[in-house]
């Protein structure tokens, strides 16, 4: 390439970084600031509110390395300004901010090279950002001269103890921590039990240490801000949670109780592993003998609460699973059949004809429930369709 086309493609942009956005926060400004006019308007905006922000005085000597460039560069050059902004949280949130800000300011003015004006070194963490987008080609770091003076000394440690005080941020950890510990001490002194504060000491600080770590206290405000919010469910909705909390406690019970039926029949443990072997099957069989009851009931409590929901939102699985639940209810006497070969084998001949017989008797019972769900079903088909056209309208409105 000619360097009569390098030079005329030349667009220098300076640029100026805020990445505790400073601007927003203080001066209301937003960001990004392009232009001249803009730039020293937004600074002046800023210096009027805090004389002392440094942000305000790299703003001001992007301006004049602005103007000292516009005087002196070729006519083939063309100069921008523009400050971009992060965020006060700093942080991941500040780059991706200061990223887009950046984007936004390339797509307006897509500049070949770029001077970094920044106000101290937390910035300049963002320059290989700027580098992987546009070449920076000098980085310009502003520093506020302080008088050594000890009244300049006092304004200055005066000021950052103000914002230790006001800034939530510093005042929880510098503050509200050996706050706490002071008031600890002080009643373990009223209570004679100052030999304690070594212990107290390290409960607090540990106590400080968990929460921050594993962000409960971030947890905690998330559960309130829930709870303030939640916004109940409805009624059919309601009533099918209920039900579910309701039959898995219900089973669990019944597991309880299984469990402590089967330990129950075995009074003094086998010592080898041939003897338990012996006895699994009388330990399932009182362990089911002990448990199928609140489990079929629990069960049972889950899909009638299903049942109702269905109902109520005009569902086509009612009918089915109304046949579940009738299959279910039935199969309590099934399983305590079972239960009772598995204890008594030698009495098997007796409880094989019950547990024979209770499925015979099952499987008509569950045809004729398949069958009165059909019939319900046709009768009741257009109840369910009304719905299911309700619903179409919507989707298509």
């Amino acid at each position: 390439m000619p360097e009569s086309t390098k030079e005329e493609s030349e667009r220098i942009l300076i640029l100026c970084v805020d990445r505790d956005d400073d601007l927003g926060v203080k001066g209301e400004i937003k960001t990004p600031v392009l232009g001249r006019k803009e730039n020293l308007n937004a600074a002046v905006s800023l210096a009027l509110r805090d004389p002392e922000e440094p942000d305000a005085n790299a703003m001001f000597e992007a301006v004049r390395i602005y103007d000292h460039l516009k005087e002196g560069s070729k006519t083939s050059e063309n100069h921008q300004i523009a400050t971009i902004a992060g965020s006060e949280l700093g942080g991941v949130g500040a780059d991706r901010q200061l990223v887009s800000e950046l984007t936004t300011v390339l797509e307006r003015f897509p500049a070949s090279d770029v001077i970094l004006v920044t106000d101290g070194f937390s910035d300049e963490a963002i320059l290989p950002l700027i580098q992987s987008r546009v070449p920076v080609t000098s980085v310009r770091r502003i520093v506020v001269a302080h008088s050594e003076s000890i009244e300049e000394t006092a304004a200055v440690f005066s000021r950052y103890l103000k914002m230790i005080w006001e800034n939530p941020r510093y005042s929880r950890i510098l503050l509200g921590l050996p706050g706490t510990l002071m008031i600890i001490l002080g009643i373990l002194y009223i209570t004679e039990w100052i030999q304690y504060s070594g212990i107290a000491f390290l409960i607090v600080c540990g106590t400080f240490l968990l929460i921050k770590g594993f962000r409960i206290d971030k947890a905690l405000l998330k559960l309130y801000r829930f709870i303030r919010e939640y916004s109940p469910p409805p009624l059919p909705i309601q009533i099918a949670n209920y039900s579910t909390v309701a039959g898995v406690l219900l089973s669990l019970v019944g597991f309880y109780l299984g469990g402590v039926e089967a330990a129950n029949s075995v009074p003094q443990p086998p010592p080898a592993l041939g003897q338990w072997l012996g006895l699994l099957p009388r330990l399932v069989g009182w362990f089911i003998s002990g448990s199928i009851a609140l489990t079929v009931v629990g069960v049972s409590v889950v899909l009638a609460g299903r049942t109702i929901r269905w109902y109520f939102e005009r569902d086509p699985k009612l009918w089915r699973t109304i046949v579940i639940v009738v299959a279910v209810a039935w199969s309590w006497p099934i399983f305590q059949q079972a239960s009772q070969i598995l204890i008594y084998p030698e009495q098997a001949g007796i409880y094989t004809v019950g547990f024979v017989a209770t499925i015979i008797i099952g499987i008509p019972l569950t045809v004729a429930a398949v069958l009165t769900t059909f019939l319900l079903h046709r009768k009741y088909a257009r109840f369910f369709r009304e719905k299911k056209e309700e619903l179409e309208e919507i989707s298509e409105g």
